[in-house]
């Protein structure tokens, strides 16, 4: 692998304005099926790291690769951190603890997911096995207590990351799982499915909290009478926990409320696979399989106190502490997102 820059195409001076700004491309010598962003912790004085600088924290980049291979990369830099090496066949998906900790997870073909820790050379710290297809996807709580994966089967694999151990199966979709996300707070996880609904989960309890389902359009959004209920591809949540978006074979683009239980906007896009919120809201990018990434601006709101009391609570309690609690039962059921 190598890496090479070039100037942007703009002039010497809007090279200079941008600061020189340069793009930078990363060899990996093989298809890339999955990405993911995590910071490396700043080097400190009298550390021989040199993958930062003293003080500055700097961004990584791991890339998922055709062979089974995982590269991790030093974006500013483009150097090349680690070669991790176990997985034998495509490296489908891959999350970063979203605590800062270098711990990464990854999805593969192979049928099994695998834990890396970047701070111990990217040893491989445990192999977890249970699905019997393809793992397409794999999400970690922001809590970094749970590890949720896909993997094309009926059900969900739900994980501890504290033991590594399988806490339970989500069952309840009609056709394979591909795609899940957990909420900003850890208190919800949704899953999609191939029957064109997305499950909405406690997953402290496996308690299925509601279905939403894609149905066909009657309105002057529905631009083509090929327009059917069709295979959900992805699912994320917006990162104050209020929406969500979904990808689906219809050729749409939904944004769903969380209190509703029917999308609020649309947007039509082809060929849609995957979507994700921008992380401070506002926007949403959707990939595609003709090659091409899509923005598109997404409600904003702003959230309520009851909902930023909850989300606040919900952080550190689980449902089980919350359901303990001496307090009337309608706010336990609020907090629990039983009722909205």
């Amino acid at each position: 692998c190598k890496t090479s820059e070039r100037k942007s195409r703009g002039g010497k001076a809007e090279a200079r304005s941008r600061g020189g700004a340069k793009e930078k491309t990363l060899e990996c010598g093989q298809i890339v099926w999955g990405l993911a962003f995590s910071t490396w912790p700043a080097a400190e004085e009298g550390e021989t790291d040199p993958t930062c600088a003293v003080g500055l924290p700097c961004l990584v980049l791991a890339t998922g690769l055709n062979d089974g291979q995982i590269k991790v990369w030093e974006v500013q830099t483009g150097h090349l951190l680690f070669s991790l090496l176990g997985h034998q066949d495509v490296v489908r998906d891959l999350s970063f603890a979203p605590n800062g900790s270098p711990i990464l997870v990854s999805a593969s073909r192979d049928k099994t997911l695998r834990v890396w820790d970047l701070s111990r050379d990217g040893r491989q710290v445990q192999v977890l096995s249970g699905h019997v297809q393809w793992v397409y996807c794999c999400s970690i709580s922001p809590d970094c207590s749970m590890l949720c994966s896909a993997a094309g089967e009926k059900s969900a694999l739900l994980w501890s990351m504290r033991s590594y151990t399988l806490i339970r199966r989500l069952e309840g979709h009609q056709s394979s799982v591909v795609s899940c996300d957990f909420s900003p707070d850890s208190a919800l996880l949704v899953t999609a499915s191939y029957d064109a609904c997305v499950i909405m989960w406690d997953p402290y309890t496996g308690e299925q909290l509601r279905t939403l389902r894609h149905v066909p359009l009657h309105s002057t959004l529905d631009y083509s009478s090929e327009i059917h209920t069709s295979s959900l591809r992805s699912v994320c949540f917006s990162p104050e926990g209020l929406y969500l978006a979904t990808v689906a074979d219809d050729r749409l683009l939904r944004i769903w409320a969380l209190e509703l239980r029917s999308p609020v906007a649309f947007a039509p896009m082809t060929n849609g696979l995957c979507c994700i919120y921008f992380p401070h809201g506002g926007f949403i990018a959707t990939g595609t399989r003709d090659g091409h990434v899509q923005f598109w601006t997404a409600p904003r709101v702003l959230s309520s106190l009851k909902h930023l009391c909850r989300k606040a609570l919900r952080t550190f309690l689980t449902t089980y502490q919350v359901l303990a609690l001496p307090i009337p039962r309608k706010l336990k059921e609020f907090l629990t997102y039983r009722t909205f």
